[in-house]
């Protein structure tokens, strides 16, 4: 009897259904077993209970059924095919050695899948002999490939009999295990006694975003095979170059989640950009078989930059109101919608011409000449396909009538046309072989100093090879290896105008690489190019007017050294010196390393690295006030490789004598100087050493002694506030007994100055109190005070020096006497003009050259170092007026001396000296000679006892200077003793008539 029982398996059965309006697509296995022939068409599916493990399954929808596989049994004997399209399945081929596309005849009915959908994988490789290739080898080797591998549709041999290596190219259609591949090779290598090497396209699944990505948005790509491998690799391929993908800002390699014990490896990029659509590649290596996958990945592009040019560059009404406006981009596949825009209205676009390079867009338009307070704009938009937009807009300067203007200028073959004031004109010229463009601005009528962006093209280069590192993009040893020998080759020192500009992009560079640093590890050979590069930064004078940027700069500077030298990997070197930085490693348990005649000691159970800087020091912003710095300062840099500890005690011996100074010990806390964590340790004074708790970028710094003392505090309040009271009683008696003292122009010339130098004494005193605790005052408010002090103090210096040149003038020319009219021109000018100037310019000068008027924590002036710091705007008139003072005393008592010469007796030697002590006296107070104690103080050292004498006499005479003006300048009088006692007690004031007095009316 006939008995045959036919099975049909029927796959691709697709099952639709719905969870939370988010519709998905599964394939399920279908068998069907019958004892007769039925076909596709005769199989209805109506009734079949399908039941699909999913939660919050709503419907389930069967759309499709299709025909796999048919197996004819026979009694024992079995013979099954596949359907067109479908190969057997890996567990048919392996376990039952039905591996081609002919008829299986074993029973394999039950194998599940049977059949699996045929896809394309592409083998090649090659084998490489110890002896040349003949044909027997390479027969063995087709029957190897063949009988191990499932799915062969073919095999190209390239014969080559006379080399010891040939290649091979296959083709199948079923994605093998990946181990059935190693074993190919396994065996191969034994049989063959050679070396296999094999790569496959179609083994791995890689899954990308379908469609375009909005540019600055994010994306993802899986990689998914069977087996884990061994390692992992992803490339980026555009225009023809392939670049390695690694750990950046931009990209994220990592493992992903995956169902069924797959392995999955993804790249995760970050804000894309035009310069990230392309091709990208995953490369899964398993011993000697490396599988890769290729996805393409589409970014909506916009302009990454959009140069705007207005030509001319600047609209002269009184010659013509129109400009064109060009928009100029780096050609792209993306077709852009361009719209243009001024003040509100929109403009017809012009004809777009086309470079190599670039896409050039432009618009013609009349500026209104009606003057306006807003500037006059023109915007361009360009939209890509996905609608989104990128705008850009330049500003156009336009001369009005009655404008002022900066007139036409042509320095160094670069011309500034005639430009209103306050606009900023940009050109895009420079040099030969350089990119960038200058800028200047038009300030009132005069121009500005320019500003250069100009650097050459190999440092631009540079630059961009490093942001594409940075990025994650070609992160190799290699490319860094060539991206720091290129900047050692930028960084050769210049003194052109451009200087400021090359260092600002090489510093950018250095910063860029330390970012990377933190995520690709860069090696041991980069160390010596990157240490000449930094030091070649350093040879130049960093010129620039605005003193800012250079600090910005070499903070920037020295945050990157920094990086680097705790980041990059040090197995070999131990000392590397260059002209600017000195680099050495330790690596013992103790260590005592020298550089540039700094030492430096640690106890470190980790890899201690340090670098010695030279001509960084006095780049950087120093805010501790009353510092110096000594000579050829040098900073050191300390970092452990890979050392999780949080606390060190690093000493530091620096070669700087500080017998007239105190030493700072400082460190750079990434934009000001700190004293936090560092000691200063006493010493013999020709070497300072410092003690530090932690690690960073260390220094030296040289003050005066200002450690607070509480008894000099209680003196200066005290006095302040005797001076103050005093100073307020002494103006009490001048205005009651003016107009009885005053009779004749010397008594006048005497008691106007007095009055005045008591007046702004006062005012100098009382501002000193209000600033006494600078903490509880807001900056605006330490501003005020600071330059009241500096104007009031100033204003009493120039009014002593009007009495003191006319007491001078009185004592040389006798016979002809100073008028009034004269004396009070001069004196205005010297009391109050001059302080008034002087004040004014010193603050717009530290303004308009972002240098500090006044420093916060002290409510007064800076002193940055010798001849820097608005100080020296107190200090050099206040020093001048007291030389001269001092020198009129000496005329005084000159003249007393030689007036007791010519009776010779001890009487009137005895007289002369009482004289001058008086003049020395009553004098002192009111020609400021006390101040000078100030200068001496300056000049003494610390801790000994004249300069602990003149610290204190200094204070004192200062504090208590308006209780001397009071009794030497007022009470001191005989007239205005006399005119105050009348006054009190009406008349009755004989008895002191004879009462002697120094000052006398002649």
């Amino acid at each position: 009897m006939f008995s045959r029982v036919c099975l049909f398996l029927i796959g691709a059965v697709y099952i639709y259904y719905q969870v939370n309006a988010a519709e998905e697509i599964f394939i399920g296995d279908l068998v069907v077993e019958s004892n007769f022939t039925l076909t596709q068409q005769q199989l209805s599916l109506s009734n079949v209970d399908v039941h699909v493990n999913i939660s919050n399954l709503t419907t389930v929808t069967i759309v499709q059924t299709e025909l796999v596989s048919e197996c004819i049994s026979t009694g024992a004997d079995s013979s099954c095919n596949c359907s067109g399209g479908y190969s057997w399945s890996n567990d048919v081929c392996y376990g039952f050695g039905c591996c081609n596309n002919t008829a299986c005849t074993q029973n394999v009915s039950h194998i599940t899948p049977l059949c699996i959908p045929k896809v394309q994988v592409y083998l090649n490789g090659s084998v490489t002999l110890n002896v040349p290739w003949d044909n027997t080898k390479i027969a063995e080797l087709e029957t190897a490939f063949r009988s191990k591998v499932n799915g062969v549709e073919s095999l190209k041999i390239t014969d080559h009999s006379q080399s010891n290596r040939t290649d091979f190219e296959a083709v199948i259609s079923v994605k093998l295990n990946t181990s059935v591949l190693q074993n190919l090779v396994t065996e191969l290598e034994g049989r063959l006694s050679a070396k296999v090497w094999i790569h496959t396209v179609g083994m791995v699944t890689i899954t990308s975003p379908e469609d375009s990505v909005r540019q600055d948005s994010n994306a993802t790509l899986n990689c998914t095979i069977e087996e884990a491998p061994t390692s992992s690799a992803w490339h980026f391929t555009r225009n023809h170059s392939r670049l390695e993908l690694s750990n950046g800002s931009v990209v994220t390699l990592s493992k992903c989640k995956t169902v069924g014990g797959k392995s999955c490896f993804e790249v995760f990029l970050q804000r894309v950009t035009g310069a990230w659509s392309g091709t990208y590649e995953c490369g899964l290596t398993i011993g000697a078989v490396t599988h890769t996958a290729k996805a393409q990945l589409s970014v909506a592009l916009l302009p990454e930059v959009i140069t705007m040019k207005i030509d001319p560059p600047v609209v002269d009404c009184a010659v013509n109101s129109s400009v064109k406006v060009t928009a100029t981009i780096q050609t792209s596949t993306e077709s852009f919608t361009v719209s243009w825009m001024h003040t509100g209205m929109a403009l017809i676009q012009k004809k777009t011409t086309t470079s190599e390079d670039n896409l050039v867009y432009s618009v013609k338009l009349s500026v209104s000449c009606q003057k306006t307070t807003e500037a006059q704009s023109v915007s361009v938009t360009f939209k890509n396909s996905k609608g989104h937009n990128k705008t850009e807009r330049v500003d156009i300067p336009v001369i009005y009538k009655g404008s002022k203007v900066c007139d036409k200028e042509e320095e160094k073959d670069v011309l500034w046309p005639k430009t209103p004031d306050g606009s900023t004109v940009i050109n895009q010229t420079c040099g030969e072989g350089k990119v960038g463009n200058k800028s200047r601005t038009c300030k009132g009528n005069t121009w500005k100093s320019v500003i250069s962006n100009c650097i050459s093209q190999e440092l631009k280069k540079v630059e961009n090879e490093a942001e594409m590192f940075e990025k994650g993009l070609g992160a190799t040893p290699e490319a860094a290896l060539n991206i720091f020998e290129g900047l050692k080759n930028t960084t050769v020192a210049s003194e052109s105008d451009d200087n400021i500009a090359q260092v600002r992009a090489s510093v950018n560079v250095l910063n860029v690489m330390a970012k990377a640093s933190k995520f690709t590890t860069l090696m041991e050979p980069v160390l010596t190019d990157f240490l000449e590069a930094a030091s070649n930064m350093l040879n130049g004078s960093w010129h620039e007017s605005n003193t800012s940027i250079v600090q910005d700069l070499s903070s920037g500077y020295l945050k990157s050294v920094e990086g680097l030298v705790k980041n990059i990997q040090v197995n070999k070197t131990s000392h590397i010196s260059k002209p600017n930085l000195d680099f050495k490693v330790c690596s013992e348990a103790e260590c005592n390393l020298s550089m540039f005649n700094v030492s430096v000691a640690l106890n470190n159970t980790s890899k201690l690295k340090t670098v010695a800087v030279k001509n960084l020091v006095d780049k950087l912003n120093y805010p501790i006030q009353q510092t110096l710095l000594p000579p050829n300062s040098i900073l050191i840099i300390a970092t452990l490789e890979n050392s999780s500890m949080s606390s060190f005690n690093i000493t530091m011996e620096f070669p700087y004598k500080h017998l007239n100074q105190t030493p700072v010990c400082v460190y750079w806390n990434h934009t000001k100087w700190s004293q936090e964590g560092c000691t200063f340790e006493p010493s013999d004074g020709n070497n300072t050493i410092c003690k530090c708790s932690h690690l960073s970028a260390f220094s030296v710094l040289m003050s005066k002694n200002n450690t607070p003392n509480p008894a000099l505090d209680i003196i200066t309040y005290v006095g302040l506030s005797v001076s103050i009271c005093c100073l307020l009683i002494l103006l009490i008696i001048e205005s009651l007994v003016w107009s009885a003292v005053v009779k004749t122009n010397l008594s006048h010339f005497r008691h106007t100055a007095l009055v005045n130098i008591a007046t702004f004494l006062l005012l100098g005193n009382c501002s000193f109190l209000a600033s006494a605790s600078p903490e509880i005052l807001s900056d605006d408010w330490c501003l005020i005070l600071t330059i009241c002090k500096h104007l009031f103090f100033l204003a009493m210096f120039g009014w002593m020096l009007c009495m003191s040149i006319m007491l001078v003038h009185q004592l040389i020319f006798v016979f002809s006497p100073l008028r009034k009219r004269v004396f009070m021109l001069f004196s205005s000018i010297v009391g109050y003009a001059c302080p008034t100037l002087i004040v004014a310019i010193s603050y717009l000068y530290c303004k308009y050259t972002n240098k500090n008027y006044h420093d916060k924590e002290t409510c007064w002036l800076v002193f940055e170092k010798v001849l820097e710091g608005s100080m020296h705007a107190f200090l050099l008139p206040v020093g001048t007026i007291i030389f001269i003072n001092l020198f009129s005393m000496m005329v005084v008592i000159l003249t007393l001396m030689k007036s007791s010469v010519p009776d010779g007796s001890k009487a009137d030697d005895k007289e002369t000296a009482k004289s001058i002590i008086k003049v020395m006296v009553f004098l002192t107070p009111v020609f400021g000679v006390t101040w000078g104690i100030g200068f001496l103080q300056l000049m003494l050292t610390e801790g000994q006892l004249g300069h602990t004498i003149a610290r204190y006499s200094f204070t004192i005479l200062n504090a208590f200077q308006g209780f001397f003006v009071m009794l030497t300048g007022c009470f001191a009088e005989r007239k205005v003793r006399e005119e105050l006692l009348n006054r009190m007690f009406k008349g009755k004031h004989d008895s002191l008539k004879n009462s002697t007095t120094f000052t006398k009316d002649k």
